[in-house]
């Protein structure tokens, strides 16, 4: 049987460290290139879309808070001030370290144990069972595949296996 730990923490993991990759392979091309970090930080796939630099916050967010939520603790508070591929790449490793030290003990009984999601729409109460898999990972794909969307639409050399990341059994 898989554990709500599994299922929630670990591809989280793998996609905020996937993600971290692509971001270095965009600072790359920036600076290959001699184009402005910041236009790339900044660049939407559409007007009404929210930038890259603002994808990877919410992304680098919901993982954190999703685990927090399961195992029953307060998730790291970070200001959404990143500017520079640095500043979102430590954002990136400071929420994989916060993953990294959650024991999995923590989130035992966490598939039923109520949890509580702010929306914009209002406050939305379900299971952790039902809160990660119908809500935080999907919103972590959508975010993550967003910035993925953002950089391959300019130009940056990312395919599927950069996004998926290496194959482990």
């Amino acid at each position: 049987m898989i554990s709500l730990y599994q299922a929630s923490v670990q591809p989280c993991l793998r996609t905020l460290t996937n993600l971290l990759a692509i971001l270095a392979t965009a600072e790359e091309h920036c600076t290959a290139r001699k184009i402005e970090p910041a236009v790339l930080l900044q660049s939407r796939l559409y007007p009404d879309m929210l930038p890259l630099v603002r994808q990877v916050q919410i992304a680098s967010d919901t993982a954190r808070r999703l685990a927090a939520r399961l195992a029953g603790t307060e998730a790291p508070s970070m200001a959404d001030t990143e500017t520079t591929f640095a500043e979102v790449q430590h954002r990136l490793a400071a929420s994989i370290d916060y993953l990294k030290s959650l024991e999995p003990q923590l989130f035992e009984g966490s598939e039923t144990r109520e949890v509580s999601v702010p929306t914009r729409e209002g406050e939305l109460r379900m299971p952790g069972l039902v809160g990660a898999l119908n809500f935080a990972i999907p919103n972590l794909y959508f975010h993550a595949v967003t910035a993925f969307a953002i950089l391959r639409h300019n130009g940056i050399e990312i395919g599927k296996k950069d996004f998926l990341g290496p194959h482990e059994a």
